[in-house]
């Protein structure tokens, strides 16, 4: 089944940039090393309340559409292989609202695995 990255969400990919992932080795049982990895992943900044909202979103495949259609993506947030790609502090911004109020926007990282998709053609 195809799901599409939710439209509402679109926007958070807009400033998304291309990264390579290099996954270092595991150990396998017999001690030997295992082989390293690189995976193809988008790194985006997004506030807190973002990263809140599309939590549920997380560990699944979307496809989303504009520049990464044919791409498919997933959040990537607990998952132990990537732990050194869990989200992270993204820093925070003041600012100030039209009605003069000053408040804080909270921001992190996150990261999404790339991935190519192949549509199959029925003859």
């Amino acid at each position: 089944m195809k799901r599409m990255w939710p439209d509402e969400y679109a926007f958070l990919l807009e400033n998304a940039e291309e990264v390579d992932l290099h996954i270092t080795p595991a150990t396998r049982e017999d001690g030997t090393p295992g082989k390293a990895i690189t995976r193809k992943a988008l790194k985006v900044r997004i506030s807190q309340q973002d990263f809140e909202e599309i939590w549920p979103l997380a560990e699944a495949r979307y496809r989303p559409g504009g520049r990464f259609s044919g791409k498919a993506i997933t959040l990537i947030t607990t998952n132990p292989h990537y732990k050194s790609w869990h989200p992270s502090d993204g820093g925070s911004e003041e600012s100030v609202s039209a009605s003069g109020q000053r408040y804080t926007t909270r921001y992190v990282i996150v990261h999404f695995l790339l991935d190519d998709v192949r549509e199959t053609v029925e003859a």
